[in-house]
């Protein structure tokens, strides 16, 4: 058995290196708290009010913001105590608690979006058969499935680290994560969690990307054999699915790249790319959708204008 202990606590490292510019990070970081809860809510808050929008391709964008609200609610809050108070520590079960409610976001964040390209996929490809196909029930049932999904597999990898013996508490990050915990264990006690952190990576990030990737071509050869008109009906609702996935994809493999290497030469490198899974999609996502989707752009500015003269719809 290798020698190691079961710390009580964590040292987030990198905030010592930023001392006399957390008060600045700190106002950074509520403003864009306040802008992914302001925005996200707008989402729900349209989808939900309006009849209208009550179809699959609405109620998982709404599900969508749901996500972003849960992953944010796990990493901001915690930050903005950490730079108010300049604790730098977190206990051994909220670190586990904390790497559960962001990997659970990201897992469901990719599968909502394959959700989102099946629905796309089908309405273009099968429109006859859509509404058969994704009914209410269906859409829910999908849901649940990914939800579930999520639960499962990122609770089986926490199992696995809360059960390592580690030798250090360092953690060269803003928020606690399963690999930069398993990579303080000792000697070859990660072989386990190796193995199921690629099983869960594989199901959770490239067999969906391969199939979001398989619709949409599928999506865009329908597309060059139909009319103008159909093209462009087609690709004005999938262009806003398209955006969030390649912004997310990008965001994610950032932090997977990153959490493979040693980033102390680079900190402020390591920051943005730490981060960015957990700040850019939950930012962009309501405004990609907000702004390009005809219905709920109309939507979005009925309710500012009723706002405006002092009533909300019934």
């Amino acid at each position: 058995m290798e020698n190691g202990t079961m710390p009580s606590y964590f040292y987030f490292t990198l905030f010592k290196d930023f001392v006399h510019m957390r008060y600045l990070i700190l106002i950074l970081t509520l403003t864009v708290y306040l802008a992914i809860i302001l925005f996200n809510v707008i989402i729900l808050f349209v989808v939900f009010k309006e009849r209208s929008l009550h179809e699959p391709m609405y109620i998982l964008i709404s599900c969508l913001s749901v996500n972003d609200l849960y992953g944010s609610a796990g990493f901001f809050p915690r930050l903005m105590v950490d730079l108010l108070f300049d604790t730098n520590t977190i206990s051994r079960t909220a670190c586990f608690v904390q790497t559960f409610t962001i990997y659970t976001f990201a897992i469901s964040e990719y599968t909502i979006l394959t959700l989102m390209a099946y629905d796309r996929y089908v309405a273009i490809c099968n429109p006859l058969k859509y509404h058969k196909i994704m009914t209410s029930k269906v859409t829910a049932l999908y849901m649940a499935l990914v939800s579930l999904y999520a639960v499962f597999s990122m609770g089986l990898v926490i199992f696995f680290s809360a059960r390592l013996p580690l030798c250090g508490t360092d953690i060269a990050r803003l928020y606690c994560s399963n690999w930069s915990v398993v990579r303080l264990s000792c000697g070859t006690s990660t072989l386990s969690n190796n193995i199921i952190g690629f099983f869960v990576t594989t199901t959770t990030v490239f067999l969906p990307a391969f199939f979001i990737f398989y619709t949409y071509v599928r999506i865009l050869i329908i597309c060059q054999k139909s009319s103008k008109e159909f093209r462009g009906k087609a690709l004005q609702t999938c262009l806003p699915h398209i955006i969030s996935f390649v912004n997310y994809s990008i965001a994610s493999f950032c932090d997977i790249a990153l959490s493979r290497y040693d980033s102390d030469k680079f900190k402020i490198v390591a920051i943005i790319f730490s981060v960015e899974f957990l700040v850019i999609p939950p930012v962009l996502n309501p405004l990609i959708y907000g702004l390009n989707l005809p219905e709920i752009r109309k939507n979005i500015a009925c309710l500012f204008q009723r706002s405006k003269v002092g009533h909300f719809p019934e």
